[in-house]
């Protein structure tokens, strides 16, 4: 089953064309008495595969090749569905603009009849070549679907095909035996380029290519490890928060990954020029450099996730004193997986390919799954260890589920492959192995996205909590999904086929919704909300400043403005991506008074700021008092008012109270207001001195408005003194503490140097026997002396 996994490495070959049997330009034609007919290559290749699929004895390798035909058929009928669309919308708008057709009972003009069968005789002939063609396309279609059925039960029976028990002893002398000979004969071709003079000159003469080649190798291999490892060491001392140190190091382990992979290139080319060459050779040397990628992947994946620096973030959260461990048996799954491929590849060219397949499998199944397990357990107790603590999160139940799936796999499948069913084990655990990679990859390609945004902003404190790395590592999960239906055995034809079936799109409601469709909304959504956005960034900076509108008309003209603008871009957007809304109103209209009842608040609101921007009896800057809260209005939106109080506290007020309360503005019609302020002074003083004294001091502040004039009255005789009050209109209410505050200071400076005095307050006490207190307080007689 290993050989299974080979697309997972080449999945770019998705993006290539297939290449298949030539199709005519127009596979769909009308001929000169308007039939319309298929082109005869269709008709060919359809009965062919009609019949290779009824006999059911096709290899998958010629199923396959058929498919590639079917597909390239099935593309272009499905681009001639939409031949004559645009002739065919003209008809139909012409045929409705007749009017409905007559019902049972009723008749029409005679030149309109004549019309409408004229027009939908022309609609009939031109929507006939795209008709065909979706039928066409839907015969293509069902095909290419038992093709793909004929292959998946094909591949379902390999895998599930019962070969030599590997348990059983008799086998494991012929294996044993089989792959002697071949690393015998392997030996034996590899000494081919010593054996005679004639094979010695040959590579003697290209010694300096070979020389190169040789040193090339050993530097790679070699030596870039430990320069490369060296500078590392010593950029990490100041890894710490810095991303742009993270990212290097990154840099740095990739090409400790990349050099040798290009060592063992060099060393399969040097075996070429040598003139080494046989069955055994070639796969060695195509084997050699996939090997090496796969060990120092499982290396760099392992060293990336489980670091051995302590300071260093580790994706996986295993304690750092069990990270050795776990990065042991993370390189030796790599080793066993890499073996896995050599076995794929070698045992075909031994002499019983059969029992040293299943054996080999077998042995490398039953330690790989001692790895697994051992690295399941490992996952499983660092889970039940944070189950314990208060911020256990996410990745304590994630590390709990994957090492009991780890230690599922680990036992079942050398447990299955011992019985005979091998391909089952490796089609089990191979896949489990290479998804636990695909896992560290993206979690560490997710790593470098936040330090690549944190040094290229400059800003390491919001690296990891931004939104544009969030969305790039979410793309990346998004991205690794195809990856992984690849690793469990989907077919890359599978594949584009789920992703042509989904760019088709699905029918709603009656509404044909596809990926397209989504694009265009998106695209024309986007752009006209820039121009609302646009539109009203000129309003408030060039128009409106220049009319005799205040802060609050203002606000109502940008908000209304960018209502109805995302409102019609929103029509326009629905409108160009041909989404037909009304197969959903039924659905809509269900919806609505379920949601109008759970909304109604909501609605309430809504409707309420609608009536506030339209009305505007409080604009922003306005002084109000809401059923006890005063402040000063900052904010008017659709569903509340934003209110900052005194205290510079936000209070959140929704709009209905706004419309239903009793609200006080203060500042409404202009912002004068009055100031009312009580003094006492002294009895026996002249009231009509201290009245004429406080209108001077009132009509004397800059800040008192003359008209109407300051009003002083004398409201009576108080406990302690004699009562006046001053009332005055200021310019601006919003100064009223400060303008009380300055009148009380003139007043007592203007009633000091007048010499009149603001008195205390007076008690009088009176003592119902003060006898009894002088008796009780006279001192005792002396005592008589005798």
């Amino acid at each position: 089953m290993i050989r299974h996994f080979a697309p997972v490495l080449l999945w770019l070959a998705l993006t290539l064309p297939v290449v298949g049997q030539s199709v005519p330009d127009d596979v769909v034609v009308t001929t000169q008495d308007g039939a319309v007919e298929v082109a005869d290559e269709w008709d060919d290749l359809s009965e062919r595969a009609t019949t290779t699929i009824a006999d059911g004895v096709a290899s998958p390798d010629a199923l396959a090749r058929l498919r590639a035909d079917l597909l390239v058929w099935r593309d272009r009928f499905e681009g001639e569905t939409d031949q004559n669309s645009a002739r065919i919308d003209i008809l139909r708008s012409q045929i409705e603009a007749l009017g409905p057709v007559p019902g049972e009972g009723e008749r029409e003009a005679a030149d309109i009849a004549a019309k409408r069968e004229q027009l939908t005789d022309q609609l009939e002939t031109a929507s006939a070549p795209g008709r065909v063609a979706q039928a066409t396309f839907t015969q293509a279609d069902g095909l290419i679907t038992e093709i793909d059925n004929l292959i998946e039960a094909e591949r379902a029976q390999e895998v599930l095909r019962k070969g030599p028990i590997p348990i059983n002893p008799q086998n494991w002398p012929v294996a044993i035996s089989t792959i002697g000979t071949w690393t015998a004969d392997f030996m034996r071709e590899l000494g081919q380029p010593f054996a005679t003079a004639t094979a010695r000159a040959v590579w003697m003469a290209r010694g300096f290519e070979l020389g190169l080649l040789a040193f090339a190798s050993i530097v790679l291999l070699w030596r870039s490890g430990a320069w490369l490892g060296s500078l590392r060491d010593r950029i990490a001392r100041d890894e710490g928060e810095n991303a742009v140190v993270r990212v290097t190091l990154l840099m740095i382990s990739l090409a400790r990954l990349i050099l040798p992979v290009l060592g063992l290139i060099a060393v399969t080319r040097m075996l070429q020029l040598m003139g080494a060459s046989g069955v055994r050779i070639e796969a060695a040397t195509t084997l050699l450099p996939i090997m090496g990628l796969i060990v120092l992947l499982a290396r760099w994946l392992a060293l990336q996730a489980l670091p051995k620096r302590e300071t260093a973030a580790a994706f996986l959260p295993v304690d750092p004193a069990r990270r050795s461990e776990a990065r042991w048996h993370a390189l030796m799954l790599g080793i066993l997986l890499a073996s896995a491929f050599a076995v794929e590849e070698i045992a075909p060219t031994s002499a019983n390919p059969e029992v040293s397949r299943a054996i080999s499998h077998f042995v490398l199944l039953a330690i790989g799954g001692l790895n697994l397990l051992r690295l399941g357990q490992l996952f499983l107790a660092e889970g039940k260890v944070a189950k314990g603590e208060e911020s256990e999160g996410f990745w304590g139940q994630v590390m709990r589920l994957l090492g009991r799936g780890l230690i599922v796999v680990a036992i079942a499948a050398p447990l299955v492959a011992a019985f005979g069913y091998v391909n089952l084990g490796g089609a089990v655990l191979w896949p489990s192995v290479l998804s636990l990679a695909l896992i560290m990859l993206i979690g560490i390609l997710q790593g470098f996205v936040f330090d690549l945004y944190a040094a290229i902003t400059r800003r390491p404190d919001v690296g990891r909590d931004a939104l544009t790395p969030t969305l790039v590592g979410f793309a990346l999960a998004l991205a690794a999904l195809p990856v992984l239906a690849l690793i469990w055995g989907v077919r890359p034809t599978t594949l584009g086929e789920w992703w042509s079936r989904f760019m088709r799109g699905f029918s709603v409601g009656g509404t044909e919704i596809s990926p397209s469709n989504f694009l265009t909304f998106a695209i024309v959504f986007v752009i006209g909300f820039m121009a609302v956005r646009l539109l009203k960034g000129v309003l408030r900076t060039s128009i409106l400043p220049k009319t005799s509108m205040d802060t609050g008309g203002t606000n109502a003209v940008l908000s209304g403005t960018g209502y109805v603008g995302i409102t019609l871009s929103a029509l326009i957007a629905i409108t160009a991506a041909g989404i037909d809304l009304s197969g959903l109103a039924i659905v809509a209209g269900a919806l609505s008074v379920g949601i109008g009842f759970g909304l109604q608040t909501i609605v309430q609101n809504f409707v309420s700021g609608i009536i506030l921007l339209v009305e505007r009896p409080i604009k922003l800057g306005d002084w109000v008092n809401v059923g006890g809260v005063e402040g000063f209005v900052r904010q008017i939106s659709v569903r509340s008012t934003r209110i900052e109080t005194f205290d510079r506290q936000d209070v959140i007020v929704p709009n209905a109270d706004l419309i239903s309360g009793i609200v006080t503005n203060y500042t409404l019609g202009n912002s004068a207001g009055r100031v009312v302020l009580t003094v006492g002074v002294a009895y026996g003083t002249d009231t009509r001195r201290v009245e004429a004294i406080l209108q001077e001091v009132a009509e004397q502040h800059p800040m008192v408005i003359l008209d109407p004039p300051p009003l002083i009255t004398f409201d009576g005789f108080g406990a302690d003194s004699l009562d006046f009050t001053v009332r005055v209109v200021i310019r601006d209410i919003l100064f009223k503490p400060r303008v009380a505050s300055e009148l009380n200071h003139l007043i007592a400076e203007r009633f000091l140097s007048e010499d009149l005095e603001i008195p205390f307050a007076q008690r009088d006490i009176w003592l119902r026997n003060p006898e009894a207190l002088r008796a009780g307080d006279a001192p005792d007689p002396s005592p008589e002396t005798t």
